[in-house]
């Protein structure tokens, strides 16, 4: 330890020394480099952490060349739509809009340093939204996007979205086009007659004074292509949040997904909604639901 190391000094080893990535090895190193003592006999310890500043570089550079994400402790749920656009687009404040996610919100270029994570509550199902770091920064994390079922390419000017997409070679989620624009009516009618044109999935929001935003969730939901169906029990109200289930999915896809081997101890089934013929139809455990039905199981 060197010589007058202030307490700051200290919490930041600390923290680098519990750091479980390179992301947050290199966050934690560089404010050791900024705290550091600058006096001659810690000239030593500025060069090693140089040198190890270097070597985590190198080691993520790898990593995103992978195409791994550098990021440990993301679970993917079952809908997940990821954030992706430069710096200054409005990425933090558009997440804090959507989820209860409550990341800093800065003018600053390259504030976001790592992966935002938030829940959106569209219609009784919850959609994760993740806000990537500005692709053009170090730390941008490719792995998240190549993986998200839905990519949110968030933009504030046209020639912003083929910079991006070059930058996509690997994704394979849907794409929306989320234009972030304060106009006048004239240029917004330009800008959706330009993106309409390429035939983007697009839609035009504002960040300041939330326009967009229902019609954007909107569009969100609609990119997974699943199906929301409720349970219940007997005599009782359907649940408050539906399972999220692929379409085509049947009776004994929604029994296994509450829990392995439930649908063995189902007695009898019976179903409400678009896929059944009259309320409370009963049917059998390979019988096709569709999205909104409601099933409400009896067990041995």
């Amino acid at each position: 330890m060197p010589i007058n190391a202030s307490p700051h000094f200290e919490k930041a080893q600390r923290d680098y020394l519990n750091a479980q990535t390179t992301e947050q090895k290199i966050i934690y190193l560089k404010k050791m480099m900024a705290l550091a003592p600058k006096h001659k006999g810690a000239e030593n310890l500025n060069a090693q952490l140089r040198r190890r500043l270097a070597r985590l570089k190198y080691t993520r550079e790898k990593e995103i060349k992978s195409g791994k994400s550098t990021f440990k402790g993301i679970k993917k749920e079952d809908m997940q739509a990821v954030i992706v656009g430069l710096t200054n687009t409005g990425k933090s404040t558009l997440i804090s809009e959507l989820t209860n996610a409550k990341p800093k919100i800065s003018n600053v270029q390259f504030s976001t340093t790592k992966p935002v994570v938030g829940m959106m509550l569209y219609q009784g199902a919850n959609i994760q939204i993740i806000e990537n770091p500005p692709i053009e920064s170090e730390y941008y994390d490719k792995g998240l996007t190549n993986t998200a079922d839905t990519l949110i390419l968030l933009v504030k000017k046209i020639e912003e979205i083929n910079e991006i997409k070059k930058r996509l070679e690997k994704a394979k989620g849907k794409q929306i086009i989320v234009f972030n624009k304060i106009n006048p009516k004239k240029e917004i009618r330009k800008i959706s007659a330009t993106l309409s044109s390429k035939r983007y999935n697009f839609v035009i929001i504002s960040t300041e004074t939330k326009e967009g935003f229902e019609e954007l969730k909107e569009k969100i939901f609609e990119s997974f292509d699943k199906i929301r169906v409720y349970t219940k029990e007997p005599k009782k109200e359907k649940s408050p949040r539906p399972i999220i289930l692929e379409p085509g999915s049947t009776v004994e896809d929604v029994a296994e997904k509450i829990l392995k081997g439930f649908s063995k101890k189902v007695k009898e089934t019976k179903i409400w909604g678009p896929s059944s013929k009259f309320s409370g139809q009963k049917v059998g455990l390979k019988h096709k639901l569709k999205d909104k039905d409601i099933v409400e199981f009896k067990t041995f």
